[in-house]
């Protein structure tokens, strides 16, 4: 089965990548700073780093933060990155095709004090966001950068449930009393005030050869606040993030796909929670292809099974319980597992134990390749144990690396290389995820 996987992969990338077959694609490689800091087999030093670049066009070096009131980029850890920038940075010496950007916000510039920071950047007057823009070349050209990446913390959607028909009929029912959930009641000027900033960064940059490109992340909707018409010409490329549509933090009493490529038309699923929604979006606000990178998670996400979620792990999953048990390794109580460690929890032999503290996860391989794999284990007869993981593992990411390719794109962005299996300790291939994809892009 595997074999014959591999074989289809093949013809599809070779059919559909017809048309770039002339044209180098990019594989964004992001790099999380923090990985550098897990303990054991987790830590991802600039040694471990070196066999991925040879497959990276991209690396982008995360994160920066802002700082409130006076707008400037800073360090959100200073004893690592005085060190550490310059040691990231000078990998070209070794690896010259490599372009090395910083990244500032993703999820690792959450300031609890200062929820709504990023949109007081924007709607700050020109002479405050001249400091962000001072200070983001300040911090590049010191340290050897070759550009900036936008990851703003904008507010992000809110959660919904994949209601049954009674449950869409009742929400029907209360929107005549409670309207529409607004997230930000002013992203119309937002989208505005972020593309003149996108601009005053454009026209500094250029002077200063320097890149500008944008992360949109998981669950950000880009109806709020990207003008994608006049936003697209000022950025070098665009990431999007199109995994994590659910995961068992936002949604923890279900379990479903956290990133198929397609909308899966039944359960009342929403339109949105897929690639092609996402994707489509900026197609037909006319971005070009090549300005975007499809965003592809090398981690799962896990939640926590009941007895009433039943046996068979067909997604939808109901009467989940929240987030799983995150992985060890990364040090993650969030329901987070990195390949690696999904792949420790998989069978050597089809006749283990099927449930259990110490049973392995079942792995159910999606053949019509438009969904994506998922991993589990029921809970037994006490209600324990129970695990529900959804995922992308090398093969699957070959295939969206594919889809990427016949949608004419610039490329795929992986979030992260501290995720893949940078050890080999699954197979022995170290970066297979990296490697699949690469191969599938050609």
């Amino acid at each position: 089965m595997k074999l014959l996987l591999i074989c289809l992969l093949g013809v599809l990338s070779v059919t559909c990548g017809a048309n770039g077959a002339t044209r180098n694609s990019h594989l964004i490689c992001y790099y999380d700073s923090a990985s550098y800091l897990r303990p054991g087999f987790a830590k991802l030093d600039a040694h471990h780093l070196e066999l991925a670049l040879q497959f990276c066009t991209h690396l982008v070096y995360g994160y920066v933060g802002l700082k409130p009131g006076t707008h400037e980029l800073y360090s959100l850890n200073v004893d690592l990155d005085m060190f550490h920038f310059k040691d990231i940075t000078q990998l070209r010496d070794r690896f010259p095709h490599l372009k090395v950007l910083l990244s500032i916000g993703g999820d690792r510039d959450v300031d609890e004090s200062h929820p709504n920071k990023y949109l007081e950047l924007l709607e700050a007057n020109r002479t405050d966001q001249q400091n962000f823009i001072d200070s983001s070349m300040v911090m590049l050209r010191r340290n050897g950068f070759d550009g900036l990446d936008l990851a703003f913390q904008f507010p992000k959607n809110k959660p919904r449930k994949v209601h049954g028909t009674i449950g869409t009929y009742w929400k029907q029912f209360k929107k005549l009393f409670t309207g529409d959930f607004i997230v930000d009641p002013s992203s119309a000027q937002h989208k505005e005030q972020f593309t003149e900033l996108a601009r005053n960064l454009r026209n500094a940059f250029q002077s200063a050869n320097l890149l500008l490109t944008l992360t949109v992340l998981p669950n950000v909707n880009s109806t709020w606040y990207f003008d994608v018409p006049k936003l697209h010409p000022l950025m070098d490329f665009i990431n999007l993030a199109a995994f994590d549509f659910l995961t068992p933090v936002r949604n923890p009493e279900e379990a479903d796909y956290t990133a198929p490529i397609f909308h899966f038309d039944a359960q009342q699923r929403l339109p949105h929670y897929n690639v092609e929604f996402q994707l489509n979006y900026w197609l037909q606000n006319h971005c070009p292809p090549q300005k975007l990178n499809l965003g592809i998670a090398t981690y799962g996400r896990a939640w926590k099974l009941s007895k009433d979620s039943g046996l068979s792990g067909l997604p939808v999953v109901p009467s989940t319980l929240g987030p799983g048990q995150g992985g060890l390794q990364i040090g993650s109580s969030e329901g987070l597992l990195s390949w690696p460690e999904i792949c420790a929890k998989l069978p050597l032999n089809q006749t283990a134990v099927y449930r259990g503290a110490n049973a392995p996860l079942r792995k159910v391989t999606d053949l019509t390749q438009k969904y994506g794999n998922y991993a589990l284990r029921p809970a037994d007869e006490e209600g324990e144990h129970g695990l529900w993981v959804s995922y992308d593992d090398p093969d699957f990411a070959g295939i969206k690396a594919a889809y990427a390719k016949s949608k004419d794109l610039g490329g795929v962005a992986l979030f992260d290389l501290g995720y893949d299996d940078f050890r080999g300790l699954c197979t022995g291939q170290k970066f297979p995820i990296v490697r699949s994809v690469k191969y599938f892009l050609g």
